[in-house]
């Protein structure tokens, strides 16, 4: 008999609409398996390009074994968003009636976290068809809100959130997370470290299989004959990218060396003012491009460059998507992360890893690898491929996540 699994993720979303994360890769790859999967998500939230539109409370895209499940919810226009708020606890009851219409009754009821709210939902869909019980975290709330966003501890909200992640960790059969060493926080909670379990995210080989070219627009915007050092994704406060610009002004006087940042995001504007009133001509901005040309534009990069703020939650690993689509490249990776233990390019030996927001060790990181042979700078590159097509491939992150959703459950 086909098993069936339920994902719950509020900020889900699909290629058509937004950015295809991590559970649209993951529920295709199920699907693939014979798994019936339904990816339940909010039809309104602050990371769609474009919204489903709505002729009931539930929209159903179903795609053989894979089914969208959207759920009506209110708009709202950032993610500081009071309405996003009170959205959680809307989405936690408007899911349950999706008892009555999901025609597939779960084995497994998955909750992916943000929000933490959902977990009230899920459970009581895993109570009432005596589903197996998952707890998914992405982003450790309300940790989050206490360390970064300054909240106290005896807020009455966060006291809530509290009180469901632990919750969450006490009920559930299994927790998975994409942070590495994200166990360690779930131990101080309470949680036995058997319940845990590491799955994180990766790469589409089916995607980057395309091979679609890079758009006539973008490569026309390219620097020519300069060794490249890019990044490509959001423009945003915690990707550091002021430091890129920084170790750029102190590489000016290297002609043959250009920084590309491909993207948009809010901080956009910002940074180009920064280029500007520093004077520099060897930093490009380009404009952002479909997922499918990303390998494409990869390719004309000699390094890539990843980098996020000095976040003391990052000690329990990180799991940026883009990471994995640098690995897949063969390009050779700078890695200005403070992650902890987890060490991704260092442990691959694919690139270099510097401390984040060091303008200084950063510049340095980018002439030791100006300075290689080509020929020294492709091992480093196949490197990181290697652990890529080992390790973060989503068909097979896929099977060991349906190993541990489906373990005993196999009829």
């Amino acid at each position: 008999m086909t098993k069936t699994v339920w994902i719950v993720n509020q900020y889900a979303s699909t290629p058509e609409y937004g950015y295809a994360g991590r559970h649209y890769y993951l529920g295709k790859e199920l699907a693939k398996q014979g798994y019936n999967v339904y990816l339940i998500t909010s039809g309104a939230h602050h990371l769609l390009r474009e919204k489903p539109v709505f002729d009931s409370m539930f929209r159903c895209d179903r795609q053989g074994n894979f089914t969208v499940v959207w759920v009506r919810m209110p708009s709202y226009s950032e993610a500081h968003s009071k309405v996003r708020a009170l959205g959680w606890f809307l989405f936690s009851y408007r899911i349950k009636k999706l008892a009555k219409l999901i025609p597939d009754p779960p084995d497994v009821v998955v909750c992916s976290s943000p929000s933490l709210i959902s977990f009230m939902g899920s459970k009581s869909l895993a109570l009432k068809f005596g589903a197996r019980l998952v707890f998914e975290v992405r982003d450790i709330w309300p940790l989050t809100l206490t360390e970064v966003g300054g909240f106290s501890q005896k807020h009455p909200f966060i006291r809530l959130m509290q009180w469901v992640e632990d919750r969450a960790y006490r009920d559930s059969e299994r927790v998975i997370s994409n942070l590495k060493n994200s166990v360690e926080h779930m131990i101080s909670r309470g949680m036995p470290r058997s319940k845990f379990a590491w799955v994180p995210n990766g790469f589409s080989l089916e995607e980057v299989g395309l091979k679609a070219p890079l758009n006539s627009t973008a490569n026309g915007q390219l620097p020519l004959d300069k060794f490249i050092v890019g990044y490509t994704g959001a423009i945003g406060t915690a990707n550091a990218l002021d430091t890129l610009v920084d170790a750029a002004e102190r590489l000016r006087q290297y002609s043959d060396i250009a920084f590309v940042l491909v993207g948009a995001g809010k901080e956009k504007v910002a940074l180009q003012q920064l280029v500007k009133e520093k004077d520099l001509n060897n930093v490009y901005f380009i404009d952002p491009i479909p997922k499918v040309e990303i390998q494409a534009m990869l390719a004309k990069f000699n390094a890539c460059y990843i980098g996020l703020t000095k976040d003391p939650l990052f000690r329990f690993g990180v799991s940026p998507n883009k990471l994995f689509d640098y690995l897949y490249s063969a390009k050779p990776v700078i890695y200005a992360i403070d992650s902890g233990e987890y060490k991704p390019i260092e442990e691959a030996g694919a690139g270099l890893q510097v401390p984040a927001q060091d303008a200084e060790k950063l510049a340095d990181a980018v002439l030791r690898l100006y300075q290689l042979s080509p020929q020294e700078r492709d091992a480093l590159g196949e490197n990181g491929r290697k652990a890529a097509l080992e390790q973060h491939e989503y068909s097979q992150l896929a099977q060991n996540f349906s190993n541990i959703l489906f373990e005993g459950l196999e009829s």
